[in-house]
């Protein structure tokens, strides 16, 4: 038993065998809808029609798809003023491509015993990207690294800060 569906006068249960001799007298395919339910859900069209449809849907779904990057930037405790403006300059950039943006501190030898001016360093990037960017995950330390990730804030949420700045 299958329910037959699209057949004019709505759903209806019929044995699987009756439901194969209506399509082949109109030509056409008995097409599996939904085959977890009880009874199975089957229709008759045209299968290549039908398959043609699911990639089409498949495509524009896949183009309504927005592909988020995380692109790294790496740090050092004691970078020069220029190469930090040098390296938010760039952060804000894939930012406002809608990328989010990992940034690590990187220690050497025993440069590790001063942590504290790597973490230094992220809250500067956070206070210089805190119009464009929310901390998605606050700085922490790995091993030799201190790692901050940073993802775009919404229009809604710029908005939102904007009209609390004017206050």
């Amino acid at each position: 038993m299958v329910r037959l569906v699209g057949e004019d006068g709505g759903p209806q249960v019929i044995p699987l065998q009756e439901a194969l001799q209506k399509a082949q007298d109109k030509g056409l395919d008995l097409v599996e809808i939904s085959p977890n339910q009880d009874p199975p859900v089957v229709k008759i069209i045209d299968y290549s029609k039908f398959k043609f449809e699911q990639i089409k849907k498949a495509k524009e779904a896949k183009k309504k798809q927005k592909v988020i990057q995380v692109k790294e930037i790496k740090l050092r405790p004691s970078i020069d003023l220029h190469d930090f403006q040098h390296k938010v300059r760039h952060a804000r950039e894939f930012i406002e491509e809608g990328n989010k943006v990992k940034f690590t501190v990187m220690f050497r030898g025993r440069e590790v015993v001063h942590s504290d001016l790597g973490f230094k360093v992220l809250e500067d990037v956070k206070q210089a990207l805190e119009d464009v960017a929310l901390v998605e995950t606050n700085p922490s330390k790995e091993g030799r690294n201190i790692t901050m990730i940073m993802a775009p804030m919404s229009a809604a949420q710029k908005k939102r800060i904007q009209e609390h700045n004017n206050q």
